[in-house]
């Protein structure tokens, strides 16, 4: 039985999933979830109706990380996107962490508020979304001076994450030049086939953006 995923091409988290499936050039049956027919779907297989979701032989896995964790288990390719090192590994999944909750969520905070009705902004919200991006840009900054991928010399799970996540944080709280080593990271991400394939699948999709998109990438 093939993997099958219910994902959507323009968000962010399905992106990471589909990062690490086009590292590895993995088969898997694509279930866009853009109807209300797909999202009954995947309303039967998680309640929560969050996705990507990986169907694999019957078995059901929720969460983009815990998704990845998952292909390199049962579905391990050429490229191994957790260390077998077990000291290594859990750098890769604190930055794994980082950008999951001082990227994303702070990103996708300052979209939420703009696609709600005007009267029930939140600007004090949007505010602080604005000032963790910097913390984060600041403290990212710092740790990619002499680095070439997140973790180091390998492309890893945290850059399967760091990708499609500094993609919008920078669409929706622009990197300040001041950030060259994190402009460039984000270069060298658009730059890895795997993201530029994920990337190129979203282009329809772009005029769903709430902040409007920024004329590159």
């Amino acid at each position: 039985m093939a993997l099958k995923l219910y994902a959507h091409p323009f968000s962010s988290y399905c992106q990471k999933v589909l990062i690490a499936l086009y590292e590895n050039a993995l088969p898997f049956e694509w279930r866009v979830v853009d109807s209300a027919e797909a999202m009954a779907e995947l309303a039967a297989l998680w309640p929560l109706k969050r996705f990507p979701v990986l169907v694999d032989e019957g078995r059901t896995v929720v969460e983009a990380s815990i998704i990845i964790e998952h292909l390199q288990l049962y579905h391990p390719g050429p490229v191994r996107l957790i260390p077998e090192d077990a000291r290594a590994a859990l750098e890769v999944r604190t930055l794994d962490r980082f950008f999951d909750n001082y990227v994303s969520t702070p990103q996708q905070k300052i979209v939420f508020n703009q696609l709600r009705p005007e009267a029930n902004r939140d600007p004090y919200g949007v505010t602080e979304a604005r000032t963790q991006l910097e913390m984060a840009y600041g403290w990212l900054d710092g740790w990619m001076a002499e680095r070439e991928w997140a973790a180091g010399r390998d492309f890893s799970l945290a850059d399967c994450a760091a990708a499609p996540f500094l993609f919008y944080a920078d669409w929706s709280h622009p990197i300040d030049s001041r950030f060259a080593n994190v402009r460039a990271y984000r270069q060298r991400l658009l730059k890895r086939p795997s993201f530029a394939r994920a990337v190129d699948e979203a282009r329809p999709y772009r005029p769903l953006f709430p902040l409007g998109v920024p004329d590159r990438d």
